[in-house]
């Protein structure tokens, strides 16, 4: 198994940190992984992405061109990266703020309504982890277990009372995305 994943979005979005915790989680299962941020001034607002590799084999390089699948969280990521995904492969939305939804018929994309979602549960810093359990209901490459033991790596301990809501958001998203 190897998973080449793209997650992109606005900075603030959580794009970072889900990529973070999706490889922590790879870890934890004895896999390897490669995480590589991409941001610069995004991380205030522009836009950010992460490429994420999980793999049961040695890993021979983190630079992609195309990607298994594709994170998409605003308009200007999904017109960059709906081209590189892999024929065949998955394309991930959150529906908000996307003017021209994709348009490819070689891969399977489905929709998220993870910003109505956080609107819903009244908490805006869930959105990552609704979108992250709507990648990992579509391609469980990781377990949840192993993905809240990847939260409790990357959070500090003082935030470790939102771990329990956390995994709440993971299970949302899981029963939201639709193809």
């Amino acid at each position: 198994m190897k998973e080449e994943i793209v997650i992109a979005g606005f900075g603030g979005q959580g794009v970072l940190s889900m990529g973070k915790i999706l490889a922590y989680s790879g870890l934890m299962e004895d896999k390897e992984v490669t995480w590589m941020p991409s941001y610069g001034p995004e991380q205030r607002g522009g836009t950010a992405n992460v490429t994420v590799i999980v793999s049961d084999e040695r890993i021979s390089s983190p630079i992609l061109n195309m990607y298994d699948t594709a994170v998409v969280l605003n308009q200007q990521s999904l017109d960059k990266f709906e081209k590189k995904v892999k024929p065949g492969g998955v394309l991930i939305y959150d529906g908000y703020g996307i003017n021209t939804p994709p348009t490819r018929t070689d891969i399977k994309i489905y929709r998220i309504e993870a910003t109505e979602a956080t609107i819903e549960i009244n908490n805006s810093k869930a959105f990552n982890m609704i979108v992250l359990g709507a990648y990992l209901k579509v391609k469980p490459i990781v377990t949840i277990e192993n993905v809240l033991k990847g939260l409790k790596k990357t959070l500090p301990e003082r935030h470790w009372h939102l771990i329990p809501m956390n995994e709440e958001a993971l299970k949302k998203g899981a029963t939201l995305i639709k193809e």
